[in-house]
């Protein structure tokens, strides 16, 4: 029997893998439906993830009031269309969400 610790620690080393670099370009249907959030990179994109999947409305409710995450706007993704940029990209079902590379 696994313990809530360990299967949040499952739940993040599983969305950690299936974490990639994708282009801009590849994920425009998902925005055209409406589905892509922006994470600021204030956040760790894993674990906003995990909070959305596992509805953690709190955490969620607050991020949004904050400002820290937030729908993918027009004016972001013509930003990202022209160069194709590439970003941080994670699934939590329904949503997609994005993540700029974070300056060095």
């Amino acid at each position: 029997m696994t313990t809530p610790e360990q299967e949040q620690q499952m739940l993040h080393a599983k969305l950690n893998m299936e974490t990639s670099q994708i282009a801009w370009s590849e994920l425009l249907r998902f925005f055209a439906g409406g589905h892509v959030i922006v994470v600021s990179n204030d956040l760790d994109l894993v674990d906003v993830a995990a909070r959305f999947s596992i509805d953690d409305t709190a955490a969620v409710q607050q991020w949004l009031s904050d400002g820290k995450i937030a729908r993918a706007t027009d004016e972001q993704a013509r930003a990202w269309l022209e160069p194709d940029a590439l970003l941080w990209t994670v699934v939590a079902r329904p949503w997609v969400l994005v993540q700029e590379n974070k300056p060095a």
